[in-house]
């Protein structure tokens, strides 16, 4: 802590004018519904305040794989790269060369993996994969682009700062991905590099609720904390390594599931609205930006144990048709609670469980589980309900969902308006068995990509979570 007082304002401005020397080239996408994928489609750009964006001249609203496309227009290191804009006049720094280029080969693999799928080798090949169903917008390009990302990303962690705001966090309670990731990362021999100019993204290893919990007074309830924290750090990374200056810190990511992760990014701008911002509060009205921000899913461990968290009853077996229990947290479960709280045997729907009855039974009894929406989007019932194989009811509004630029949520889950919650039993009734089959079945697959081990297993949430980092770093190309 005393490294990050000590350093001068001298070096902050530097820090800043330097900044704002640099020219980064970042692609970004039009979207539907929230979501992003990574396309470089070609456009003209057009410099704002020393930053160049791509704009997506394509009017394709969809954000699935099988859309991924681009337009060929350089060679670098032996594969081509699609650009869509114009080359730096200066010439590529050479170790941010060889990391630009063997992002370029990726690129090019994944797209020949969309375009070309019926010629790409069989989905069955890997023992680890699960391709059946429909619970992938395209398995193809997963397939691909994941196996890119176990061979080829990097990921640097910064080692200043010290426990508990750094390096460490919660592994139990709604926050326990905070620090359960940092945790896994910082052990993991997978991904991560000693040697920052490997790296792809350079990881800012600072716990939210960890800054909370140590520096923040409950009396006068200030934030100014995280604003102290935080400045300071990136100032200190960024007046010691040449790596957020190269490119205003679009290759750099933060982590966090307090409903405060968003606010922290505020108080420096490039973090906010450049850095990727990996989030369980996944708010678009609230600035998450799909197109650079990963949501994060939200997994309350109660205790810390994560064995034995999964399983159901056969559908013999499940005798309630949908089940909530929870407090009046935010308008959408108001209404929910409004329309249904213990006014139907179907539809089982509680502020308080009554005594007698378990919560991780009746999930297991339940055909479907609703989700609503707390004070914040994220809520651990939707990770819940697939461990339960119930199949969720997602009402939300302006949540980006985990995963969603891979997993297609339509496959096993069902996503209510909040204006139709009044008609909530006519529309799960309404299923015919066979959807509802075949939504339970993508449950089931789907579960594997939000289980946590330790230590991590292939397509598990810590590896879905850095596959998201790794889309959303094929998404910047960074030039000096």
């Amino acid at each position: 802590m005393r490294q990050l007082q000590g350093t001068s304002l001298r070096m902050s401005i530097f820090f800043l004018v330097t900044s704002f020397a640099i020219v980064i080239l970042v692609a970004i996408t039009n979207t539907s519904k929230g979501l992003s994928l990574f396309f470089l489609p070609l456009s003209r750009w057009s410099r704002t305040g020393g930053i160049s964006y791509l704009s997506s001249s394509s009017s394709s609203s969809s954000s699935s794989f099988s859309n991924f496309s681009f337009t060929d227009d350089t060679r670098q290191g032996g594969a081509t790269i699609k650009s869509g804009f114009r080359r730096s006049k200066k010439k590529i720094d050479e170790k941010l060369g060889r990391v630009e280029a063997g992002l370029a080969r990726a690129r090019a693999l994944i797209r020949d993996a969309v375009i070309n799928q019926n010629r790409s080798s069989p989905l069955d090949g890997d023992s680890d994969y699960i391709p059946q169903g429909d619970i992938y917008l395209n398995a193809y390009a997963f397939r691909r682009s994941y196996h890119l990302m176990e061979r080829m990303f990097r990921i640097y962690i910064y080692e200043e700062g010290e426990p508990p705001l750094f390096h460490t966090g919660p592994c139990k309670d709604i926050y326990s991905m905070e620090g359960i990731f940092i945790k896994l990362m910082e052990t993991n021999t997978r991904f991560r590099t000693r040697d920052p100019d490997r790296a792809h993204v350079y990881y800012l290893p600072f716990s939210v609720v960890m800054i909370l919990q140590t520096l923040f007074d409950p009396v006068t309830q200030s934030k100014s904390v995280l604003k102290w924290v935080i400045r300071s750090y990136i100032r200190l990374i960024s007046t010691k390594y040449p790596y957020w200056n190269k490119s205003l810190g679009a290759d750099h990511f933060m982590l966090s599931c307090h409903d405060w992760g968003p606010r922290a990014t505020r108080y420096v701008p490039q973090l906010y609205s450049t850095s990727i911002r990996v989030l369980c509060n996944a708010n678009t009205s609230e600035r998450f930006n799909p197109k650079k921000d990963a949501s994060l899913p939200e997994i309350n461990l109660k205790t810390g144990e994560i064995e034995g968290l999964t399983g159901g009853l056969p559908l013999s077996n499940r005798t309630v048709l949908a089940f909530f229990a929870g407090g009046a947290h935010g308008n959408i479960r108001l209404a929910l609670l409004k329309h249904w709280m213990e006014k139907d045997e179907d539809v089982r729907v509680y502020k308080y469980l009554p005594e007698g009855k378990s919560y991780p039974d009746m999930m297991k009894k339940s055909k479907y589980c609703i989700c609503p929406s707390g004070w914040e989007v994220a809520s651990p019932r939707i990770v819940e309900a697939i461990y339960a194989e119930c199949v969720p009811v997602l009402i939300s509004q302006n949540y980006v969902l985990p995963f969603s630029d891979v997993l297609n949520w339509n496959s096993f889950s069902v996503q209510v308006s909040v204006s139709e919650i009044p008609n909530l039993k006519n529309i799960l009734v309404g299923i015919p068995e066979d959807r509802y089959l075949r939504l339970q079945e993508g449950v089931r697959q789907v579960q594997r990509h939000f289980l946590v081990n330790d230590p991590p297993k292939r397509f598990d949430v810590f590896y879905m979570i850095i596959h998201s980092i790794w889309l959303r770093r094929l998404n910047v190309v960074v030039y000096i």
